[in-house]
């Protein structure tokens, strides 16, 4: 699929949110960026796209809640015109040491439930316009089935669950629709990660460095735009995984 002319809804319009947000609207894709906090990110991510000349819409919706999620898709189509493809990046990550139901929820809600939900209020639209991409963002550690890090069996279950979504929709999907998921590793390092454990991560990755939003942007791109991909989880790890 050829990105110029076409619409994607962005969920999550924060750092690797606005480095895909500007790699479709330099290839002429017009953008609905989605948050439920990080409103100055969509912002940005919509006034760079609309530099480059192409449509901006940025809208609120908290991903867990399905009644946003619904008014966010059809208000993406009826504004933009049409809905090609969505990207769902919203996502959270934390850190739960002793898990209760609450923690499994949150993590289950918002990380799978999510993307399940604008998935399925998607579709129908991407179908009625001939076609369309869905892409969804998993873990390195859940595609690779290494747990490896104690304290987040809830938010791995939630990745786990994100592959076997973007696997399962894949087939239900097809022919019409294309969904694969994005596994990131070392992409951006987490604000809280002091120099020891930055070290660490350098040297348990082959590609001794972290990758960037781009990294994720640019695998993005390609998932929009092959024609014989589907149901396939891309790890972003440089190497992460064979360590």
């Amino acid at each position: 699929m050829d990105p110029k002319g076409k619409v994607a809804l962005i969920t999550g319009g924060a750092r690797i949110g606005q480095a895909v947000a500007q790699a479709l609207a330099a290839r002429g894709c017009a953008l609905a960026l989605t948050y439920r906090t990080s409103r100055e990110a969509a912002e940005a991510a919509a006034k760079s796209a609309v530099d480059a000349g192409v449509r901006a819409l940025v809208l609120h919706a908290d991903a867990t809640d399905e009644a946003q999620i619904r008014a966010a898709v059809n208000e993406t189509a009826s504004k933009l015109g049409r809905l090609d493809i969505l990207i769902n990046l919203a996502s959270t990550y934390v850190q739960t040491p002793q898990p209760s139901a609450a923690d499994w929820n949150a993590a289950l809600d918002s990380n799978a439930r999510s993307a399940f939900l604008f998935s399925i209020h998607a579709a129908p639209i991407m179908k009625a316009g001939g076609g369309g991409r869905i892409v969804n963002v998993s873990d390195w550690l859940a595609i690779s089935g290494r747990p490896h890090y104690k304290g987040y069996t809830p938010y791995y279950a939630s990745k786990a669950a994100v592959a076997a979504l973007t696997e399962s929709m894949a087939l239900d999907l097809a022919p019409e629709i294309l969904v694969n998921a994005i596994a990131p590793g070392p992409v951006l390092a987490p604000p809280d990660l002091n120099a020891e454990e930055l070290s660490e991560v350098l040297a348990a990755t082959p590609l001794a460095r972290w990758g960037g939003a781009q990294e994720i942007a640019k695998t993005a791109l390609f998932l929009i735009e092959t024609d014989f991909v589907t149901g396939e989880s891309i790890r972003v790890d440089g190497g992460r995984h064979l360590a």
